[in-house]
């Protein structure tokens, strides 16, 4: 059971998990420095409240996936501004 989650995880997440990480390789598609390359987590594209749709959903390595965090959190991303 995850303790990620209050409750655990569910049937229909482990089943798309065991999915995405088999697609993948088992292979981590994030690559971030400190990249251990073995995927044993799936990271949500989009944030957990998206959902789990598997087409929003990559194989990552632990070191990566806690790195990059859940997406729906951060910030945008910084953009210029010119003053006239």
């Amino acid at each position: 059971m995850s303790r990620g989650w209050k409750g655990g995880s569910t049937r229909a997440w482990r089943t798309t998990r065991a999915l995405v990480l088999q697609r993948d390789h088992h292979l981590c598609r994030l690559r971030l420095d400190g990249c251990t390359t073995l995927a044993t987590c799936v990271h949500h594209t989009r944030g957990k409240a998206a959902g789990d749709d598997p087409a929003h959903l990559m194989a990552a390595c632990a070191s990566c996936n806690l790195k990059i965090g859940d997406p729906a959190k951060h910030n945008p991303p910084a953009r210029s501004v010119t003053k006239w």
